[in-house]
Protein backbone atom coordinates (compact mmCIF):
# COMPACT_ATOMS: atom_id res chain seq x y z
CA UNK A 1 0.00 0.00 0.00
CA UNK A 2 0.94 3.42 -1.17
CA UNK A 3 0.20 6.42 1.22
CA UNK A 4 0.21 9.11 -0.80
CA UNK A 5 0.41 13.03 0.02
CA UNK A 6 0.05 16.19 -1.68
CA UNK A 7 2.49 18.82 -0.81
CA UNK A 8 2.03 21.64 -3.25
CA UNK A 9 -0.97 23.38 -4.19
CA UNK A 10 -2.21 22.60 -7.65
CA UNK A 11 -2.90 26.35 -8.56
CA UNK A 12 -0.59 27.36 -11.96
CA UNK A 13 -0.11 23.50 -13.08
CA UNK A 14 -0.90 21.49 -16.29
CA UNK A 15 -4.28 20.44 -16.93
CA UNK A 16 -2.81 16.93 -17.12
CA UNK A 17 -1.51 17.79 -13.68
CA UNK A 18 -4.23 18.97 -11.88
CA UNK A 19 -6.31 15.73 -13.75
CA UNK A 20 -4.17 13.17 -12.04
CA UNK A 21 -3.84 14.96 -8.55
CA UNK A 22 -8.26 14.60 -8.62
CA UNK A 23 -7.81 11.03 -10.13
CA UNK A 24 -5.52 10.30 -7.19
CA UNK A 25 -8.58 11.29 -4.67
CA UNK A 26 -6.65 14.42 -3.51
CA UNK A 27 -7.03 17.72 -4.00
CA UNK A 28 -5.93 20.33 -1.79
CA UNK A 29 -1.91 20.49 0.30
CA UNK A 30 -1.73 17.76 3.12
CA UNK A 31 -4.64 15.84 2.00
CA UNK A 32 -3.29 12.16 1.51
CA UNK A 33 -5.01 8.65 0.84
CA UNK A 34 -4.15 5.08 0.37
CA UNK A 35 -3.79 3.54 -2.85
CA UNK A 36 -2.70 -0.14 -3.86
CA UNK A 37 0.74 -0.44 -5.45
CA UNK A 38 0.17 -0.79 -9.01
CA UNK A 39 1.92 0.28 -12.18
CA UNK A 40 -1.32 2.48 -13.25
CA UNK A 41 -0.79 4.50 -9.76
CA UNK A 42 3.13 4.35 -9.93
CA UNK A 43 2.71 5.95 -13.33
CA UNK A 44 -0.15 8.63 -12.02
CA UNK A 45 2.73 9.59 -8.92
CA UNK A 46 5.18 9.90 -11.72
CA UNK A 47 3.27 12.56 -13.29
CA UNK A 48 2.97 14.50 -10.23
CA UNK A 49 5.64 13.69 -8.36
CA UNK A 50 6.81 17.36 -7.68
CA UNK A 51 3.72 18.18 -5.88
CA UNK A 52 3.26 14.21 -3.70
CA UNK A 53 5.53 12.89 -1.22
CA UNK A 54 4.70 8.73 -1.00
CA UNK A 55 5.08 6.64 1.62
CA UNK A 56 5.68 2.85 0.67
CA UNK A 57 4.52 -0.45 3.06
CA UNK A 58 2.03 1.77 4.70
CA UNK A 59 -0.37 0.12 6.88
CA UNK A 60 -4.02 1.53 8.04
Amino acid sequence: MLKITQTKSIIGRLEKQKRTIEALGLGRPNYFTVKKDTPQIRGMINVVKHLVKVEENYKQ
